[in-house]
């Protein structure tokens, strides 16, 4: 482990050909692509926790990253499984897509094995960064190639609209096991009045499962105790018999159903480059950031330019593109938000989940087709036709401001 009182002498022995602000997700697997790919470059990343990825277990579906891209997650799977289960009231479904979860704690390891001891710093502040410095609270200016600021959201996403995804996670202990055969990665069988809400459970080991209460909701607001109690409750309901909890996890992740994106990052030209959320590479109906993550760092491996301004010039160039495409998403967001009543969204998944599992592969993936988005749009809609139409024309339900997470 590095701290910020190494960084002076170890800077001087070597020049840094880009500094990553951040080890989460984002910034760790760019690290591990750049340290692959381009082994000729000096890397620095610099972590304000002890380690990286935080407390965190990222999941997809192994459709949603591109062949040629997966070898980056394979030393950070957890667990991996052959299909999946959803349940809706009056309603079940098995699909075949493989799944796959990968860990904080795996992320921590692979990056503290392919990157050399004085090119990880933790437990450190950035004080001020440039597109080529960065200065470390207490420390100074360093010079660098380029900068990439993957440090996730801190102020929420200024000048975007749409409402947020509240979850907490517990990997419980189980007095017995649990008898789950894959993941169910939604069982909405559970209270809806807080908004569209289910319960989504990982079965880790025989005795282990992973839940985790997520719903969407009109407001940041995160009940912890509440969401906890739901838990306890869930598994009650399950027969399982909880001996300990083995980690714990909460969040508010905002699900973006407008905005503009030119006021979001309004000063490209010269601050560092941006990734992860902190770009809005996420997917804005699910806000999954893990395929996004994986696209974006061989995108970064793959530039000639690596200086500061080429650096912040392609992220934004990248970004921008990405929310181009992201608009049918949006739109489905500001209906999801705009024109179901919170009490009956979860009639919009549960319609969803009947369609092809091709369509929801592609749909996950931020990859649906012109076709896709001609069958999810036909037939009888899970809303109100007059209010789906009041809320693309901004007469809906109001969406949430997600400059701020509460």
């Amino acid at each position: 482990m590095r701290g910020s009182a190494y960084l002076p002498s170890a800077m001087q022995k070597r020049g840094i050909d880009i500094a990553i602000l951040g080890g989460g997700l984002a910034g760790g697997l760019i690290a591990l692509t750049l340290a692959e790919k381009r082994p000729e470059l000096n890397l620095l990343l610099i972590e304000r926790g002890e380690t990286f990825g935080g407390n965190h277990v990222w999941s997809s579906f192994a459709t949603d990253i591109d062949s040629k891209h997966a070898w980056l997650l394979e030393p950070l799977i957890a667990n991996r499984w052959s299909g999946y289960d959803v349940h809706f009231p009056g309603y079940s479904r098995t699909l075949k897509a493989d799944y796959r979860s990968i860990t904080s704690e795996r992320l921590d390891a692979a990056l503290r094995a392919a990157l050399p001891g004085d090119a990880i710093v933790t437990g450190a502040e950035v004080a001020e960064a440039g597109q080529d410095f960065i200065r470390l609270a207490g420390k100074r200016k360093l010079t660098v190639g380029g900068v990439i600021d993957a440090r996730g959201l801190s102020g929420g996403m200024p000048h975007m609209a749409g409402g947020w995804q509240v979850f907490v996670g517990q990997l419980l202990e189980l007095e017995e096991p649990h008898g789950l055969a894959r993941p169910v990665v939604i069982d909405a069988r559970v209270d809806q009045s807080d908004g569209y809400r289910f319960v989504y459970c990982l079965p880790f080991g025989e005795r282990q499962v992973f839940v985790e209460d997520t719903y969407y909701a009109d407001t940041s607001e995160l009940d912890l105790p509440k969401l906890k109690g739901r838990i306890a409750a869930y598994a009650g309901e399950q027969g399982w018999k909880i001996t300990g909890i083995g980690r714990e996890e909460a969040g508010v992740l905002p699900v973006i159903a407008d905005g503009d994106f030119e006021a979001f990052w309004p000063d490209w030209k010269h601050e560092p480059a941006r990734a992860g959320a902190r770009a809005a590479l996420v997917h804005p109906m699910t806000s999954y950031s893990l395929p996004d993550a994986v696209r974006f760092a061989h995108h970064i491996a793959g530039l000639d330019d690596l200086s500061g301004a080429a650096l912040a010039g392609a992220s934004y160039d990248y970004a921008r593109s990405h929310w181009r495409k992201g608009d049918f998403y949006r739109m489905l967001a500001k209906m999801f938000f705009g024109a179901a009543r919170p009490d009956q969204r979860y009639k919009v998944l549960a319609r969803f989940y009947t369609l092809s599992e091709g369509l929801i592969e592609r749909f996950y993936a931020g990859k649906t087709s012109t076709t896709d988005r001609m069958r999810l749009l036909a037939g009888k809609p899970p809303v109100p036709i007059a209010d789906a139409m009041a809320s693309l024309a901004g007469m809906g339900r109001p969406l949430a401001p997600l400059g701020e997470a509460a």
